[in-house]
């Protein structure tokens, strides 16, 4: 990569992206990486209602509705895993809760076992 990044240097452009330890980890490797990236960006975790809104958009675009005690939950749920865990405060935990809430309805509605766990 820093071969591709010096012999292109005047027409390439690369991004990186990635949780703050393991990207300063991953610059630190090589000596020479840290200094061909001088631009570096933080972005913070979202809220729990950046995380509620990114929730409904999605939700929307599959045309479901939460019922109210279904939003409360989302939001218990959201809160409880952005508190145990450094990384979870991003879009794909809200996705991913979506989505397993979805088959496990699926398999519901066609009357199927759903395997235990939490949605």
């Amino acid at each position: 990569m820093v071969a591709s990044m010096e012999n292109n240097k005047d027409n390439l452009i690369i991004i990186l992206a990635g949780y703050q330890e393991e990207m300063d980890y991953f610059l630190e490797i090589n000596p020479g990486l840290r200094s061909r990236f001088p631009i570096h960006i933080t972005f913070p975790d979202y809220s729990i209602d950046e995380l509620m809104n990114i929730a409904d958009l999605m939700l929307n675009q599959r045309q479901y509705i939460l019922s109210p005690l279904a939003r409360e939950e989302l939001i218990k749920m959201l809160d409880n895993q952005t508190r145990r865990h450094e990384h979870s405060g991003n879009a794909r935990l809200v996705r991913n809760l979506i989505e397993r809430a979805m088959r496990h309805q699926a398999v519901r509605l066609v009357g199927g076992k759903i395997s235990p766990g939490k949605i």
